[in-house]
């Protein structure tokens, strides 16, 4: 991709200038702050976008990627973020979807499952062909996934955070199999933000900023530390300071819910736990387990079925989500289009959103005070946005993120649902969204953190529990002890502990902090 250049609508300029070549048998790291260009320039490469300048060669000729369908006809497969599988069919339907074999006008679903075998064991990736997608753990539906761009003839493969819902014993297995594709010739681009990973997995490094690629690097001959001092401007260490934990009365309880009645199987089972002020409890698990549902349920996005839950002692299974913020209760979704910002509204609005019903903006809305805290929190949370008045949609995926966490993190909270914080933005990003929820949890708060990165959710709770298919399988009252392997196992569902146990730990009063 030589000196590509993307300008949007609204006179944002997505990439300038940008080159990226890559080497046949490679895996090339992709890195950058939100809004530095990467997904654009995947886009483009993918046929999503068009750019307005430069040009792409293959295999040294020039080529017009138009579409995705002439990318894919060209040797180009992407494996987004989020899984483009249907899961009501099987493994070897999706395979094929689109290109399906026939047998007179109808689907020869046996040459379909034939296939699937022959490109599995072509490239040692196992599935179970007539397996559904939706019974498949997240790991295999990503292997698939690869399996499904291979089976259209990729050569060159777009990997978009391909860890971040995974366990670490698939991420290792994800290892092996993209060091086996490229051993076999395929060339990978990895879009990551993790440092560690980019270290493990990748042979060279293309870092870009501010819509412009800064340099390509030979990974092993660059540390971390250089990495993000040219993604950012500045270092930045994985590593979170933090003070113990001031832990005081029980804020939130969850007692004996489940959900999920009437389905093929429950995806909440009897879920019970406490989180108290001063406290981050992190929950780890693999995607699909329950965490959504609780959270959503706990939030006033889903009705209760079954069990309660107390908040400042008072049951609030039945409240609303207007009620449950005027108890000061604070949500960062995960899906921050769906359920954190309205993308057709200004950045501005979004940031307001909440602040509408609060006395302190008078009873007909102070908008030069509600102006001069919308400012402020876009600076302080470093928001990249030529107007306030442009609309949440034309912001990079990581900047809504920001606008969410903005709003989230700088009103009045006594219990913060943080899920999945911090996926999709850039490492700058993350350590300043993790010092607001540590500054809330020392102001009193009490946290709730869901999160499949597991380095976030080691790194900052306080308490750690793990749930696997609808139950929560284990307990850690000190979260420094929990070793990422231990994790690991439970989040497979390859280890549990008994309810006895997590119900005795859970419900310890926590000890008096010494005098000093």
């Amino acid at each position: 991709m030589n000196h590509i250049t993307k300008i949007y609508g609204n006179g944002i300029m997505a990439n300038e200038d940008v080159t990226l070549s890559v080497k046949e048998g490679e895996i090339h790291a992709l890195m950058g702050e939100n809004g530095a260009g990467k997904s654009t320039l995947m886009k483009i490469l993918f046929g999503i976008e068009r750019p307005d300048g430069g040009e792409i060669l293959l295999n040294g000729k020039p080529v017009d990627i138009a579409n995705p369908t002439v990318a894919l006809s060209m040797g180009i497969g992407m494996v987004h973020q989020h899984f483009m599988l249907v899961p009501s069919l099987t493994v070897a339907e999706n395979l094929v979807l689109g290109s399906e074999p026939t047998k007179g006008i109808v689907m020869d679903y046996n040459q379909a499952v034939k296939s699937t075998e022959e490109i599995a064991q072509k490239y040692n990736l196992p599935v179970d062909p007539r397996a559904r997608i939706k019974e498949l753990p997240v790991g295999m539906r990503q292997r698939v996934e690869i399996l499904k761009a291979l089976y259209r003839g990729a050569k060159l493969l777009i990997l978009d955070e391909p860890t971040a819902v995974l366990a670490p014993q698939e991420t290792d297995e994800l290892f092996r199999q993209l060091k086996n594709l490229r051993d076999q010739g395929h060339t990978i681009i990895f879009i990551s933000h993790k440092l560690r990973e980019i270290k493990e997995i990748c042979d060279r490094i293309t870092i870009m900023r501010a819509g412009r690629s800064v340099g390509v690097y030979d990974v092993s001959k660059i540390t971390p530390e250089d990495i993000s001092r040219m993604m950012v401007g500045r270092d930045f260490v994985e590593k979170i300071d933090k003070t113990k934990a001031k832990r005081g009365k029980v804020v939130l309880e969850v007692n004996d819910v489940s959900y999920g009645y009437g389905e093929e199987r429950l995806s909440l089972h009897d879920v019970s736990f406490a989180v108290r002020s001063g406290e981050i409890l992190g929950i780890a698990g693999v995607e699909g387990n329950g965490q959504r549902e609780l959270v959503e349920l706990i939030s006033g996005l889903r009705q209760m079925e079954k069990g309660d839950i107390v908040f400042d002692g008072t049951n609030i299974k039945h409240e609303s989500i207007l009620q449950l913020r005027n108890r000061h209760m604070a949500h960062i979704p995960q899906d921050r289009l769906l359920y954190g910002g309205a993308e057709k509204s200004s950045i501005h609005d979004n940031l307001i959103a909440d602040r509408v019903q609060k006395r302190a903006y008078g009873p007909f809305l102070n908008m030069r005070k509600l102006d001069r805290m919308c400012e402020k929190l876009i600076q302080e949370f470093d928001v990249k946005c030529e107007d306030s008045r442009n609309t949440l949609g034309m912001l990079s995926g990581g900047n809504m993120q920001k606008v969410v966490a903005a709003r989230e993190l700088s009103g009045e909270v006594s219990f913060l649902i943080a899920d999945q914080p911090s996926r999709g933005i850039d490492v700058g990003a993350t350590k300043f969204i993790h010092q607001k929820i540590l500054a809330l949890r020392d102001k009193g708060a009490a946290v709730l953190l869901v999160s499949a990165d597991l380095n976030e959710v080691m790194e900052l709770s306080d308490s750690l529990m793990v749930m696997y298919d609808g139950e929560i399988v284990a307990y850690f009252p000190d979260a420094s002890k929990v070793e990422e392997r231990e994790l690991g196992s439970y989040m497979l569902g390859l280890k549990k502990q008994s309810k006895e146990e997590i119900r005795g730990k859970l419900y310890v009063e926590p000890a008096a902090e010494p005098a000093v």
